[in-house]
């Protein structure tokens, strides 16, 4: 065995998996230092995830055929026994997923789970492994960790379950720490303080990162090397910098071709035509009394014909509620939204959770027909067809389920069930947030096309501000139920005057890995100086 081969933690050499007829990884080598970070980066379906599983024998006993050699912090993946595999598992490599409910035992108390890994794996009495728990969820952020130690991950919000699934991987202080898409289903903040955090835990410990993610933002902020992935086959590695900043792969250009920049140029916008909706003083409070809560306190604005208006905000912010009440979803608590027979429309945020799983997606795009009162199935037939043409999928997939589409896919069906209503205006919750960066950039370009077709009103809600930067004229920022700042796209985004709005773009992932690094030590430093002021309060008082 060569010193090179001795001195690597993870060595993968030419890994393929295959499921049934499909090779979701084909020949992929490539060796991970002690202590150095690794980004995969690539479209859905491009084997990224099947990778890295395989790292930790995730695929044994899952039918899968997996061929080649994977060697990681010694040991033989592939010919490892199943105690071998377990003494892997946690102890010396550990994953984190990018569900964390999924995860996460939602009976038992966060701690408690935590305990459990490292009891496992490094024995001793409960006390000791309860001790450890807080510990480690202390060490990833977590206030109070003690008494935060007993809730269960519903008492978690999803970036504190987050840090709850990696302080769990922390546990037995792994050489090798696994992340798969992380901070997919976070807002921007959030998953800046994830990366920060798995960036100063890189440093305290010297553990290695593999980082899965199809975000080449999130890979610039965070690793040393990239990997690119393309139909289960590497494309080009290297250092970020050289990968990023002078990519030699076309493939490499055209992934970040497709990455929506905060500093891109928008196309000028058409005049904007009548009013489509006016919302005047909106409020809607879930609960009563004690447990009464404000989702959207006082919103008030207008979308007209030809426009689009950005929604941006936190997780929280009440921007869902506030489409909800738009399009009749959600009745408000007090205030008005004048519609004068605007016919509005919406595209939910998953496809599959608003698709049927048991019926055709032309029989789901058809309901709207059929609920207006077209009742010749000829007819119906006939216009799904169009609909799913004009949304780029072949009329002939009319009788095909959910589950045979990608996830791109099932958005471009979404959309044409909300064509199908022949609406005015169309509400756009979260439309591409779980969408690779090219899928991203098919999606809204289509949904321009329809705009300037069809005249189209347009409210984008999305937490990422690229791309709502990229697809709106005009955007609101939300926090706390309020709409904090609201502008032309150019002047909130060019002279942003409100702190919070600065805060949001300043936690946008950036392609430049220099930039990245300047922009996290700024962000280590305000965190400091709040803590601080913090500390100096509490004295005070």
């Amino acid at each position: 065995m060569s010193e090179a081969t001795t001195e690597a933690l993870v060595e993968v050499t030419d890994l393929a998996v295959t499921f049934g007829d499909t090779r979701a990884v084909d020949g992929l080598s490539f060796t991970l230092a002690p202590g150095a970070a690794l980004g995969v980066v690539g479209e859905s379906g491009s084997g990224k995830s099947a990778s890295a599983y395989a790292l930790l024998g995730l695929h044994r006993g899952t039918g899968a055929l997996v061929e080649g050699s994977v060697r990681v912090a010694g040991t033989d993946v592939h010919n490892a026994s199943d105690a071998e595999l377990r003494r892997l598992r946690g102890g010396v490599a550990a994953m984190v997923f990018q569900d964390p409910l999924s995860s996460l035992d939602p009976y038992y108390a966060i701690g408690d789970q935590i305990a459990e890994v490292y009891r496992v794996h490094r024995g001793g009495s409960k006390r000791a492994a309860r001790a450890r728990a807080v510990e480690v969820l202390d060490r990833v952020g977590i206030p109070d960790a003690a008494r935060k130690a007993r809730s269960r991950p519903h008492e978690f919000s999803g970036g504190m379950r987050q840090r709850a699934l990696i302080a769990m991987a922390l546990a037995c202080e792994p050489k090798l720490l696994i992340a798969d898409e992380p901070t997919t289903a976070l807002d921007v903040t959030v998953q800046a303080q994830i990366l920060d955090l798995l960036h100063g835990l890189r440093q305290e410990t010297g553990m290695g990162l593999l980082l899965v993610t199809h975000d080449v933002g999130v890979a610039a902020e965070s690793v040393d090397d990239v990997l690119v992935m393309r139909q289960g086959r590497a494309v080009e590695r290297g250092p970020v910098r050289n990968v990023l900043g002078a990519p030699e792969a076309a493939y490499t250009k055209e992934l970040l071709s497709a990455v929506p920049r905060l500093d891109a140029a928008k196309p000028a916008a058409p005049d904007a035509g009548e009013p489509l909706l006016e919302a005047r003083d909106l409020r809607k409070v879930f609960g009563r009394g004690k447990g009464a809560f404000t989702a959207v306190d006082g919103v008030s604005l207008t979308v007209r014909r030809g426009e689009t208006l950005g929604v941006v905000g936190e997780s929280g912010s009440g921007k869902t509620t506030l489409g909800r009440m738009l399009v009749g979803l959600l009745d408000t608590t007090s205030g008005s939204i004048h519609r004068d027979g605007t016919a509005v429309q919406m595209v939910f945020q998953d496809p599959v959770a608003s698709l049927n799983p048991r019926r055709s997606i032309g029989e789901s795009v058809a309901d709207p027909l059929r609920a207006s009162g077209v009742r010749d199935e000829q007819r119906v037939r006939a216009r799904v067809g169009e609909l799913l043409e004009r949304v780029g999928l072949d009329p002939d997939r009319y009788d095909r389920y959910p589950h045979e589409f990608s996830g791109g896919q099932r958005q471009r069906v979404g959309i044409a069930r909300a064509l199908a209503a022949e609406p005015q205006l169309i509400v756009c919750d979260e439309p591409v947030s779980a969408l690779d960066v090219t899928t991203q950039a098919h999606v809204t370009e289509l949904l321009a096309e329809l705009q300037r077709e069809l005249g189209l009103g347009l409210v984008f809600i999305a937490h990422d501000l690229a791309v709502v930067r990229q697809v709106s004229d005009r955007v609101a920022v939300m926090r706390r139920g309020r709409i904090v700042e609201e502008g032309a796209v150019d002047e909130v985004y060019g002279s942003p005057k409100d702190p919070y709005t600065r805060q949001l773009l300043a936690a946008v992932p950036t392609v430049d890995p220099v930039l990245a690094a300047v922009r996290r030590a700024a962000r280590k430093e305000l965190r400091e100086q709040l803590r601080e002021e913090s500390r100096d309060e509490v004295a005070a008082a």
